[in-house]
């Protein structure tokens, strides 16, 4: 499984509060409203620069704060595919588990804003194809590929009415 896209990059301790501005709490039954809101106090008309596969690149901590699972969702339905940081809260990482957004932990020094990348995940790699080079990360196990194919851990149980893997 590969993906391609562009890197949109951000820094450390990136909390859900900056994702989802708390001014914005009232279009939490609305997503696709509350998507188009996705992290514009930290990046002017980001939501209008996302094409559909790209990719958040980070620092540490990415996610911090309180548990909005709302966060990696409107992530995901912004376009962006994959979210690559040197760490992540825990809480978040868990909820993208669960809600099929894919966090990857990696060395992000090396990749800048607007870098195309190409993600080869069962062989742990980006490739920066606007530089040439290559960075290795610890590939996902089968197991955690197929409930992100599923949509995340919420809808591979209700898929196959339990943890099948």
């Amino acid at each position: 499984m590969k993906l391609v896209g562009f890197a949109h990059k951000f820094g450390d301790n990136i909390s859900t509060d900056e994702i989802i501005p708390g001014r914005y709490f009232h279009l939490r039954s609305n997503l696709s409203e509350l998507a188009k809101h996705l992290m514009e106090d930290v990046k002017t008309n980001l939501i209008n620069r996302i094409q559909p596969g790209d990719f958040i690149v980070a620092g540490r901590n990415f996610g911090c704060g309180s548990s909005r699972e709302h966060a990696p969702t409107i992530i995901k339905m912004a376009g962006i595919s994959v979210v690559l940081a040197k760490s992540f809260a825990r809480i978040f990482y868990r909820n993208s588990i669960n809600l099929g957004l894919l966090p990857i932990e990696v060395n992000t020094d090396e990749l800048q804003e607007g870098d195309n990348l190409e993600i080869d995940l069962p062989d742990g790699r980006i490739k920066n194809n606007s530089n040439g080079k290559e960075i290795k990360f610890l590939p996902p196990s089968p197991e955690m590929l197929k409930i992100l194919e599923d949509g995340g851990l919420v809808a591979h149980i209700k898929k196959h009415g339990g943890i099948e893997i």
